[in-house]
């Protein structure tokens, strides 16, 4: 125990992670090195993690919850990994994710900026790097931000994916992010996920006015069983909602703006010509 760093789980969300790593290890009687072999790492990768000079890693997670026997349990690693990641995400929006891989269809609706399932990485990463800036998030909760993404992007990616909705705002094409050449690709990014079998890409241009039903982000899932959630953002505060009383009338509005948005061809034209 020469070289034994004290630790500060209050620190930092990563640190609590290594000291409960830390104290799994040594509750067992374990030093870094057999805990290293059990679970096929290096010993220098077990200190870099207790000592939150490496970020842990979902498979890292689940590796050691398996190795300790609590997978699944209140003191799951996962758990806690899970925990710190969702840590900058907006309330509900984690239950709405886990919802999201299992969905049989999904519907979505975004003002601004492009829907975060559609982004390539350049054009998440600006985003990412500009909240940054502001002071809204960490470095690594940005780092955490993007990888999170591509993980929900990577789940649709299945034997049967969901049949995908998607009607943005003209506002999403016309707004800046990045660079004319971040731009260019994310917009090739939009043709050929309208190529897709599984999709429906259509734009709400700005000449429909009032006629838009929409005045703030909307995602709607189709689960297995065919019921209906909702989840609703603002710049503060997420809300999942599973109550038809209220979804429903939702998805009568989402098909109102199918109704008045361009068709896809019409909207592939416009992105091509963008």
């Amino acid at each position: 125990m020469v070289n034994r760093k004290e630790l500060d789980p209050g620190s930092s969300p990563r640190a609590a992670f290594g000291a409960h790593l830390r104290r799994l290890r040594e509750d067992r009687g374990w030093n870094q090195e057999e805990l290293a072999e059990k679970l096929a790492y290096s010993g220098q990768h077990i200190s870099a993690v207790e000592t939150s000079r490496k970020p842990p890693t979902l498979p890292f997670s689940r590796k050691a919850d398996l190795v300790f026997g609590i997978t699944g349990s209140a003191d799951s690693l996962e758990r806690e990994w899970r925990d710190m990641r969702h840590g900058s995400l907006l309330e509900g929006f984690p239950e709405y994710v886990g919802h999201e891989g299992r969905a049989v269809e999904i519907r979505l609706f975004e003002i601004g900026i492009i829907p975060g399932l559609l982004q390539t990485p350049d054009y998440a990463r600006v985003l990412a790097n500009s909240a940054v800036r502001r002071g809204a998030i960490t470095p690594e909760q940005a780092d955490e931000r993007v990888s999170f993404l591509a993980e929900r992007q990577a789940a649709l990616v299945r034997h049967q994916p969901p049949m995908m909705f998607v009607t943005m705002d003209e506002s999403c094409l016309r707004r800046p992010v990045g660079g004319s050449s971040v731009m260019a690709a994310q917009l090739e990014r939009l043709v050929e996920f309208a190529e897709l079998p599984n999709t429906v890409l259509q734009v709400a241009p700005f000449e429909i006015g009032a006629r838009r039903t929409f005045d703030l982000p909307v995602n709607l899932l189709t689960l297995p069983d065919r019921s209906v959630i909702c989840y609703a953002e603002s710049q503060a505060q997420g809300h999942l909602d599973r109550e038809s009383t209220s979804v429903m009338p939702m998805l009568t509005a989402y098909h109102q703006l199918q109704a008045e948005a361009l068709s896809q061809a019409s909207s592939v034209t416009m992105i091509s010509q963008l």
